[in-house]
């Protein structure tokens, strides 16, 4: 079966079915989130990029946490996140940050950050100085972190190498064919080399997401799952993408619970070690899950 093809020609308004309902925020465990969050003027992507799992996770007591600010210096055209000139870097992030796990008392935590190209070191020095505040306020904790690619700049990812988060995530977005268009800054080749530096640098479990709908054919699909194989990613997220304004893409197609189903059995087949496939997922879905 063959996903909706890219073409000129506008897209329809597609209708959002029942599967895509999200619940609306609540519960004590939600607000304690919340107010810890806020009292530590921390940003979290989960409220940055509008993501349809924040009800649950924040339900759950977890939260992917976002440094760095959140302004991002690129314009990628499905993300939700402000574009534009972001302030000076806050070195006094990392602890807060570390704090904030310790108050929350996680045992698995998730940290993500917007792109900062106007920085020389591309925020690298913060990324570094956070994994390591997180680990000596809160021994035995878990991390997953969500990184950008650092423009290539490979003595900037380095840094986060050398520390060593138990899981390193970059997402490729989408396919080869329609990377210019969703992320318009972003080189598809280059992604692939973070992911596969990342493995050969000693990173335990590495991971990558992909979102559908955006007008991906199935062989592409295949396609980029290979070059992530290829790349020796361990963890895959496939998720439907949702427009979050008028802005933004449109949405080509909602893809079916059970496609992601079937999308999964052959991710699995391709020896991916995890894969986390549904409308609702996102990068950081189930993310204790993949530690073990």
């Amino acid at each position: 079966m063959e996903l909706n093809e890219s073409n000129n020609a506008p897209l329809p308004l597609l209708r959002k079915p029942e599967w895509l309902k999200i619940k609306i925020p609540s519960g004590v465990e939600y607000s304690d989130v919340k107010q810890n969050i806020h009292e530590n003027k921390l940003h979290t992507i989960c409220e940055s990029g509008k993501c349809p799992n924040q009800t649950e996770c924040w339900g759950a007591g977890t939260a992917t946490l976002m440094i760095l600010g959140n302004v991002c210096t690129r314009s990628c055209m499905f993300c939700n996140v402000a574009t534009g000139n972001p302030e000076s870097v806050d070195i006094s992030e990392p602890l807060r940050v570390a704090e904030s796990v310790k108050k929350m008392g996680l045992k698995h935590v998730v940290i993500t950050s917007v792109d900062r190209d106007d920085l020389v070191d591309g925020g690298s020095k913060i990324w570094a100085a956070t994994i390591r505040s997180i680990r000596r306020l809160n021994p035995g904790v878990t991390m997953e972190t969500l990184i950008p690619d650092f423009a290539g700049k490979w003595e900037n990812l380095q840094l986060v190498i050398d520390v060593k988060p138990e899981v390193v995530s970059h997402n490729i977005e989408t396919v080869k064919r329609l990377t210019r268009e969703v992320r318009i800054q972003a080189r598809y080749e280059r992604s692939l080399e973070v992911l596969l530096r990342l493995k050969e640098g000693g990173i335990n479990r590495t991971k990558s997401g992909i979102m559908l709908g955006l007008g991906e054919t199935e062989e592409e699909l295949i396609e980029a799952m290979d070059e992530l194989r290829a790349a020796k990613v361990d963890i895959l997220t496939l998720g439907q993408y949702l427009q979050p304004t008028k802005q933004h893409l449109p949405v080509a197609k909602y893809v079916s619970p059970d496609d992601f189903h079937r999308y999964k059995e052959i991710a699995l087949a391709k020896g991916f070690m995890y894969v986390e496939s549904g409308p609702m997922v996102r990068s950081s879905y189930h993310a204790e899950r993949h530690v073990v």
